[in-house]
């Protein structure tokens, strides 16, 4: 008997089915070259090679016949390892305990080790042990004389054995291997079968190494043309900037040739990172042969920001932009060239093999952590990488250490160099670190790759911080008038959208309101439309919330911040003065205290009241970097690090019975509390879209990836409300379920306020219709 793994068009004579040898032999060897650039290729073989052995069972290929018959095929391969390995080493033992994981979770995803911390029946200690007395009765032994796995060379390479050994967190550097190895079956697998559907091989971007020299040539021109116009300019304001930029430029260059490690890039707002850390990236990529540069940020509005700066430099076809605000094109849309184009974007970003990618901290972080099959494929890809964090110290506190850990596993390990680049560097050194802190820290002693970051913190602070105590809206519209640019950053929606009318109703001109009351697509808009005013000097009157201020390049002459951390005023005082026009005494930054009806979040109060504790001590150098030190170490003494226990006790041992599922669940950088609505009606594309929703052949994944520059987040109230009220509706429902929430009631919406869910008691019934 002829045993398959995938079906094709010829039903009676299967001529072009895939034989299920043939399709493990072929898995195992893409998942064995992946691993072999890691140090597990003799690992990810094995797990190839038996991944689909409960495929050999008479049910299994009756279900290829069209018969409606469930069978788990995925518990088989792992129950073999483990008698394959019974009297092996205890190495080899360790090795086949990592197939475990990756063949039992090829396609529901990793499993949990124990039956407690596992739904029932879910467990690999559960699924194994049961076995025999389940699908296992079932399994053909003609696999024996198919396959033929051998335990020669199953170990971890020599260099990772290495770093295990001397590892304090040893549990941890394990569960990451699991993963990569995960990483290069599930890629493998899919690779294999979407090959043999297809019969043809997929489009992939052009290695990092083929292209280097012509990105380097094309940095190396655009930053020469940028000095020349440099040294044209009248202002002296403006030449001693670029004198300054330059020099930082050239000096971290210079650190490019330096070993793959961790590296900190410590540069004040208008010091030129994003361009800097580029030409390090370029230039240590070069040095090091690695295969991509991965730029992670924390915002949407300035991955989109630099992901075009990236194009425009580098060329479009060479940047991979993947983050939850990007859609793909529209299938059909162009001609074949656009097609061809659009299906390797697509397939890029399902597991990152692109020379350059542009993408956020959720991305980054959450397929680090990653249980799904699916979001674990890229992992592969992240390994032998330059990574570049920006905006390091927005990393939300709660996971600091795992995400640390996981930074870690991918330096000592996986062959990565990680910078941390940021205005406001977080102290994450193991020297700035008390023992209980640890787990959060990183050997970041004389890692730093910009020149002496005092003296550039003297040199680019534009800006003069002041504290105001309590201002009421009135005062704040008061001084907002003043000034023909200015900008309020304030801590709520409620805040930002209540100021923002009474500033209307007091005749205030020019005014813009900017938050994430307004969806992606028009938040976009609105950003451009800032620069545009600020670059004309028209009045431009702002009233944002905290989205503006990490990597925002607004230049405004006043700022105005509700009370927040060190971190977050520096950040808001980097949108004052930025290009050094004006005099830093004549630029104010003014720190406020909200009227008493606006309540603050717990965690800004607290970050809050430790920026009171520095003033005394450090007056009007807060800017320094030994005062942000000082912030950060009371900031991180304060807080849980780890406050999901995601870097668990059972994963500092080496038993390998790990929560992997459980981990993969709990670990989200976004917690929100809201729920999204779809905006309606903003134009063609998303009216298109929601006419798509009831077309059964197009995935819901599909659709939610091209609606996320139309949604708004609201509380999980507000949204119960619209929906009871009619004002919005859950659409195709019969075959969706509750997945897509559209706003029916657009006269709640509009580009220049957002989203008013509080008024929708208040519709007139012209406003009610859709």
């Amino acid at each position: 008997m002829i045993f398959y793994a995938h079906s094709g068009q010829d039903w009676e004579g299967k001529s072009d089915w895939q034989s299920l040898s043939d399709h493990l032999r072929q898995t195992a060897e893409l998942a064995g070259k992946s691993g072999d650039k890691i140090g597990l290729g003799a690992v990810a073989r094995l797990a190839g090679l038996l991944h689909d052995l409960g495929k050999y069972n008479a049910d299994f290929q009756n279900k290829l016949a069209g018969e409606a018959v469930a069978v788990n095929h995925s518990t088989a391969g792992a129950k073999i390892v483990e008698e394959i390995v019974e009297n092996a080493d205890m190495v080899q033992k360790l090795c086949a305990k990592i197939i475990q994981y990756c063949i039992l979770g090829h396609h529901a995803g990793l499993p949990d080790y124990s039956a407690s911390a596992a739904e029932k029946g879910r467990s690999l200690e559960q699924r194994l042990k049961y076995f025999y007395e389940e699908e296992g009765k079932d399994l053909s032994p003609q696999w024996q004389k198919e396959i033929y796995p051998s335990l020669e060379g199953l170990a971890l390479s020599q260099p990772l054995m290495a770093a295990l050994r001397t590892s304090t967190y040893k549990g941890v550097d394990l569960s990451f291997i699991i993963r990569m190895v995960f990483s290069c079956l599930i890629d493998a697998d899919r690779r294999n079968t979407q090959e043999f559907c297809e019969q043809k091989e997929r489009e992939s971007y052009r290695s990092l190494a083929e292209i280097l020299p012509d990105l380097l040539q094309s940095y190396q021109s655009f930053m020469a043309s940028m000095r020349q116009a440099a040294e044209k300019t009248d202002s002296s304001a403006n030449q001693k900037l670029n004198t300054l930029r330059n020099k930082i430029l050239d000096t971290v260059l210079a650190k490019a040739s330096q070993a793959k490690s961790f590296y900190t890039l410590n540069v004040p707002t208008g010091g030129g990172k994003t361009l800097t850390s580029l030409g390090f990236a370029l230039r240590h990529a070069k040095t090091h042969n690695l295969e991509r540069i991965i730029y992670a940020l924390p915002f949407t509005s300035i991955i989109d920001q630099t992901a075009e700066i990236f194009k425009k430099l580098l060329g479009e076809d060479n940047v991979l932009e993947h983050h939850s605000n990007f859609a793909l094109p529209e299938k059909g849309e162009g001609g074949e060239k656009q097609q061809q184009s659009r299906e390797r974007l697509k397939a890029a970003m399902e597991d990152w093999n692109a020379p350059l990618i542009v993408t956020s901290n959720v991305q980054l972080f959450e397929s680090l952590y990653a249980a799904k099959a699916s979001t674990a494929r890229k992992l592969k890809n992240i390994a032998n990488s330059l990574i570049i964090l920006d905006e390091a110290q927005t990393i939300p506190l709660p996971l600091l250490a795992p995400c640390v850990r996981a930074l870690d596993s991918l330096v000592r390990l996986f062959g990565c160099t990680v910078v941390l680049c940021t205005a406001t560097q977080p102290a994450l050194d193991e020297a700035h670190m008390v023992a209980e802190r640890k787990i959060a820290a990183l050997p970041l002693a004389g890692k730093e790759l910009a020149p002496d970051p005092q003296e550039l913190a003297e040199e680019l602070h534009r800006a003069t911080i002041e504290f105001a105590g309590e201002m009421s809206n009135d005062a704040l519209i008061a001084a907002l008038a003043e000034s023909e640019q200015g900008l309020i950053i304030v801590n709520s929606r409620k805040h930002a959208y209540e100021l923002y009318e009474q500033a209307k109703k007091a005749g205030v001109t020019g005014l813009i309101h900017l938050t994430t009351r307004q969806a992606a697509i028009h938040r976009k808009q609105i950003i451009a439309e800032i620069r545009s005013k600020l670059k004309q000097g028209r009045p431009c009157r702002v009233i944002a919330t905290s989205l503006v201020e990490a990597g925002v390049d607004f230049d405004f002459p006043r700022v105005w911040r509700a009370e927040a951390g060190l971190d977050s005023v520096l950040q808001a005082a980097g949108r004052c003065n930025r290009e050094g026009l004006r005099p830093r005494e004549q630029s104010i930054v003014t720190v406020f205290e909200a009227e008493k009806s606006y309540s603050v979040p717990y965690d800004i109060k607290k970050q809050a009241k430790i920026l009171e504790t520095l003033i005394a001590e450090y007056g009007d150098k807060l800017y320094s970097p030994k005062a942000i030190e000082t912030y950060f170490s009371k900031t991180y003494w304060s807080d849980e690090l780890d406050a999901k226990n995601i870097i668990r006790e059972d994963l500092k041992v080496l038993n390998l019975h790990y929560p992997l599922r459980q981990i993969g669940e709990k670990f989200q950088m976004i917690e929100s509390g809201m729920e999204p609505v779809i905006i309606a009606g903003i134009d063609d594309k998303v009216t298109e879209i929601i006419g798509q929703m009831s077309v059964e052949a197009i995935s819901s994944g599909a659709l939610a990836r091209q609606l996320q520059p139309y949604i708004v987040q609201i509380p999980p109230k507000a949204r119960a409300k619209l929906i009871v009220n009619s004002h919005v509706k859950f659409m195709a429902r019969e075959l969706r379920g509750d997945q897509f929430a559209v706003l029916t009631a657009t006269g709640l919406y509009n580009k220049e306020r957002g989203l008013l869910w509080e008024e929708a008691d208040y519709l007139t019934l012209e406003q009610s219709i859709y």
